[in-house]
C-alpha cells in the first residue's frame, strides 16, 4: 500500500522529471559534440609534429636511399615497418585502456545520479551530472585555448617589463638580471650571483612559469634578495650565429657572463642549469674555462648521461641505426643553413613513452576539468592554462652542433673512468675536474621524471661528491609546483625529506664565503 508521503514524492518527481529529461537530453547532445571535438584536436597536436618528421624523413631519404644497395634498403625499411605497427599497436592499446578507465570512473557517477533522480534527490541528479560534464567539456574545448592566450601576458618572462634588466650580450646570448617581485626584498648585491641556464629546446618561458602567482624558479632566488640572472638564447631563426653555435661557443658565453658577474658582486658565480641546460652547464665547467668564475654546479632535471635514461634507450635501440642521425629531424632555412626541428625533437620523446602511455591527452586534461571545481563548476585554473600553453607552444628549434652533444650522451654512456662521449676544445671531458676542485655540486630531480628519468640525473654521484635533493612528482614540477615558497617543498627551506632545496643550498655557499 503505497503511503500518502509516497503519492506527495512521486507527485513531486512527476512534475519536475520532464524538466530534468529535457535538460539531460541537451547536455548529452552538447557533451557528445563537444568530447569528438576535443579527441579530434588532441589527435592533431600528436599528429602535427608527425606530419613534420614524415617530411624530413622524405627528403632526407630522397638524397641518401639511392646510395644504398637493394638487400639494405628492404632489410632497414622492412625493421622500421615491424617497430612503427608494434609501436602503433602499443598506443592503441594504452590509448583504449585509457578511454576504458575514464569511462568506467564516470559510469559509476552516472549510474549515481540515475539513483538520485528517481529517488527525486535534491542533488547529483542525473542533469546535474550531466551538466556538469558538458561544463567540463565546454572549459577544455572551447574555453582552453581562450585561457591559453590570456595567460600569455603572465607566463613566462617578458623582458620589456622593469622587472628584468638586459646586462651583457653576444651575437647568440642575452644576460638579464631577474629583480624581485616583491616590493619588500630588495637585491642584496654582497651575495653571491647566481646564473641560470635555461633548456634549449623546451625554451626559457618554463623558468618564470607564473611569477604573479609567485609559481617562478628565477624567481624564488631572487625574491630572497639574491643576484639573480638568466641567460637567454636568441631566436634561432632570425640571427645566424645561433644556428651555427657549438658546444665551444656555449661554454664561453657563459665564460663571458660569469666574468662580468664576478666583477659586479666580487664571488664567483653559482651556475644552475635546467634540464639540457643541466648537461650543457656540467660539461662546460668540467672543461676549466670557468675556472675561479664558478664555485658551484646546481642542476635540475638534467640528463648527464641519457644512455641511463631507460624508455628512451630502449626507443633507440628498437631503430635500425640508419635511422638515428640528426639529419631526419633537421630543417632547411631561407638562407641555407639547417638546424633542428624542436617540435619533431619533443614528439621524438613522446614516441618513446608511447609504449606505456596513450598518445592523446585529452582526457587526462578532462579529468583536470572535473577535479578543478570553482562556485560548483569545472574550471580551468591559471596553473592549468600556463602549463598547456608551454606543452603545446613552447618548441624551439636548436642548433645541429649543441643537439649531436645531447644525442651522443644519450648513445654512449660515460665511463667508469668518468669520461663523457662528447669532447669540448678537442680534449675529452671527465669529471676529474669538480673532484680535483672539490665543488660544491647539487643534484635536483623528480621522483616520477618519466621525460628525465632519475639515473640520468644522479650518474654524477657515482663520481664525484655531490648532494642529490629528491622533489615528488615530475619533470616540470620543481619548477611550477615546488618553486612557491609555500609549497611543502619550497626551495629556501630544508626539505621534509631532509635535503635542501636550491635556494638554501645557495643562500649555504654564500654564509661560507661571508663566514
Amino acid at each position: 500500500m503505497i503511503q500518502p508521503n509516497n503519492h506527495k514524492n512521486l507527485a513531486d518527481m512527476a512534475s519536475v522529471l520532464p524538466d530534468r529529461v529535457w535538460s539531460s537530453v541537451v547536455n548529452a547532445l552538447i557533451s557528445t559534440t563537444l568530447y569528438w571535438n576535443g579527441m579530434m584536436q588532441s589527435s592533431l597536436e600528436f599528429l602535427e609534429p608527425y606530419l613534420k618528421a614524415s617530411d624530413l624523413f622524405r627528403e632526407t631519404e630522397g638524397r641518401d636511399i639511392h646510395g644504398r644497395s637493394f638487400d639494405a634498403n628492404v632489410a632497414d625499411y622492412s625493421h622500421l615497418l615491424r617497430e612503427n605497427l608494434l609501436l602503433a599497436q602499443s598506443a592503441w592499446f594504452n590509448a583504449q585502456q585509457q578511454i576504458l578507465d575514464y569511462h568506467l570512473k564516470e559510469s559509476h557517477r552516472f549510474i549515481d545520479a540515475w539513483k538520485t533522480t528517481w529517488t527525486n534527490g535534491s542533488s547529483n541528479t542525473i542533469d546535474r551530472y550531466l551538466g556538469q560534464f558538458a561544463d567540463a567539456l565546454r572549459q577544455i574545448v572551447v574555453n582552453l585555448p581562450e585561457a591559453m592566450k590570456e595567460i600569455e601576458r603572465e607566463y613566462g618572462f617578458h623582458f620589456d617589463d622593469s622587472k628584468y634588466w638586459l646586462i651583457e650580450s653576444t651575437p647568440r646570448m642575452d644576460l638579464y638580471q631577474v629583480l624581485p617581485t616583491l616590493p619588500s626584498v630588495q637585491v642584496r648585491n654582497d651575495v653571491k650571483p647566481i646564473l641560470v641556464v635555461h633548456p634549449y629546446v623546451l625554451g626559457a618561458n618554463i623558468l618564470a612559469f607564473l611569477p604573479s602567482e609567485r609559481k617562478s624558479y628565477v624567481h624564488a632566488f631572487a625574491n630572497q634578495g639574491i643576484p639573480t640572472y638568466v641567460r637567454i638564447v636568441r631566436d634561432i631563426l632570425t640571427n645566424e650565429a645561433v644556428q651555427l653555435m657549438t658546444g665551444e661557443d656555449d661554454v664561453l658565453d657563459t665564460q663571458r657572463f660569469a666574468r662580468i658577474l664576478k666583477e659586479l658582486h666580487g664571488k664567483p658565480v653559482t651556475l644552475n642549469g635546467i634540464c639540457q641546460g643541466g648537461f650543457l652547464t656540467t660539461i662546460g665547467v668540467l672543461t676549466g674555462k670557468l675556472d675561479d668564475l664558478v664555485d658551484a654546479l646546481i642542476i635540475c632535471a638534467s640528463p648527464v648521461d641519457g644512455s641511463l635514461s631507460p624508455g628512451l634507450r630502449e626507443y633507440l635501440e628498437t631503430i635500425a641505426p640508419r635511422f638515428r642521425s640528426l639529419a631526419y629531424s633537421t630543417k632547411k632555412l631561407p638562407n641555407g643553413n639547417r638546424v633542428v626541428d624542436g617540435s619533431v625533437m619533443s614528439w621524438v620523446f613522446k614516441l618513446k613513452s608511447l609504449r606505456n602511455e596513450p598518445p592523446i591527452d585529452f582526457l587526462t586534461r578532462l579529468d583536470a576539468a572535473h577535479r578543478n571545481v570553482v562556485n560548483g563548476k569545472p574550471a580551468i585554473n591559471k596553473t592549468m592554462a600556463a602549463i598547456m600553453r608551454w606543452l603545446i607552444y613552447d618548441r624551439t628549434d636548436m642548433p645541429i652542433d649543441i643537439t649531436e652533444l645531447s644525442m651522443k650522451s644519450f648513445a654512449i654512456p660515460i665511463t667508469a673512468r668518468g669520461e663523457f662521449p662528447v669532447k669540448l676544445f678537442g680534449r675529452t671531458v671527465t669529471f676529474d675536474y669538480i673532484r680535483e676542485k672539490e665543488i660544491p655540486f647539487q643534484i635536483c630531480y623528480g621522483a616520477q621524471d618519466a621525460l628525465v628519468e632519475p639515473p640520468s640525473s644522479l650518474v654524477a654521484t657515482r663520481y664525484v661528491s655531490a648532494e642529490p635533493t629528491e622533489f615528488p612528482k615530475g619533470h616540470a614540477a620543481i619548477l611550477t609546483s615546488w618553486s612557491h615558497p609555500e609549497s611543502e617543498y619550497a626551495f629556501h627551506k630544508v626539505l621534509p625529506n631532509g635535503r635542501r632545496g636550491p635556494v638554501k643550498f645557495h643562500l649555504d655557499l654564500n654564509a661560507k664565503l661571508t663566514a
